[in-house]
């Protein structure tokens, strides 16, 4: 980790305090690249975290086991506890029937967000959790407004149970995820998550001549190439956001 972001880590871990005076959190996790961070700080922070990996719209099951088995490796190795919630991948189908071809952030992505963030804020409140958040949220392809609606709608159903919508991304948090991912050489995937993400992304391959994605073959390695700052981290990600999201969608 570089001096720069490893003042910020330990600033930011000194700032770390869940609402609710409440020292017990369950962080839904994504994936592990994206959780590596948050896992790391809450930790250091003296968090009581618990990992909730409730994600039906990964598919196919293949890159679902992939992503589920690499954040069990990591909170094993940090002796964080971890929940493995039903796959329940027909459900999510029936719910994003009529909008398979939804831009990303768009209502498909609510309703993404909403199911797996309503099942968060049900499992917290039967097992006495009163703060719960995610890893969504440190990722520049998401619109955080939109993910920390979805979460503090899910948690208003709940007595006692609260979203927290604190900024994973700040004081270097995006540079660290890529650095953690690096270091742990995680699987990386190629693509959100969802068959309507794989296929978006690999028509938007094919439209620069790259192969399509093939899944379980990609890994972050100490040969991979990190830029130098999160400035340039951003620009590098909002560029290549932007080319797809122009070609897919027509937005910026």
């Amino acid at each position: 980790m570089t001096k720069k972001n490893s003042k910020a880590k330990t600033k930011e871990t000194n700032d770390l305090v869940p609402p609710n005076g409440d020292n017990k959190v369950l962080l839904h996790s994504c994936c592990a690249p994206c959780a590596g961070d948050l896992m790391e700080l809450m930790v250091e922070a003296g968090i009581d975290l618990t990992i909730f990996f409730y994600n039906p719209n990964i598919h196919p099951k293949k890159e679902y086991e992939i992503r589920k088995n690499e954040n069990i490796r990591f909170a094993e190795k940090m002796g964080i506890d971890f929940v493995d919630a039903d796959y329940d991948v027909q459900n999510w189908f029936s719910r994003a029937k009529g909008m398979e071809f939804e831009p990303e952030r768009g209502v498909r992505c609510t309703m993404c967000f909403d199911m797996r963030f309503e099942r968060t804020a049900l499992y917290a409140y039967e097992n006495g959790f009163k703060t719960i958040t995610s890893s969504l949220g440190i990722s520049r392809w998401k619109n955080m407004d939109q993910i920390n609606d979805c979460g503090e709608r899910a948690a208003s159903h709940y007595p006692d149970v609260e979203y927290w919508t604190y900024n994973w991304r700040k004081n270097g948090g995006g540079a660290r995820m890529y650095e953690i991912a690096k270091r742990e050489n995680f699987y990386q995937q190629q693509y959100c998550g969802c068959i309507y993400s794989l296929r978006d992304t690999n028509d938007w391959r094919e439209s620069k001549g790259r192969d399509k994605i093939e899944i379980g073959e990609t890994f972050y390695e100490e040969k991979l190439s990190i830029p130098k700052s999160e400035e340039a981290s951003n620009a590098d990600l909002n560029k290549h956001k932007n080319d797809f999201l122009s070609y897919k969608y027509g937005q910026s």
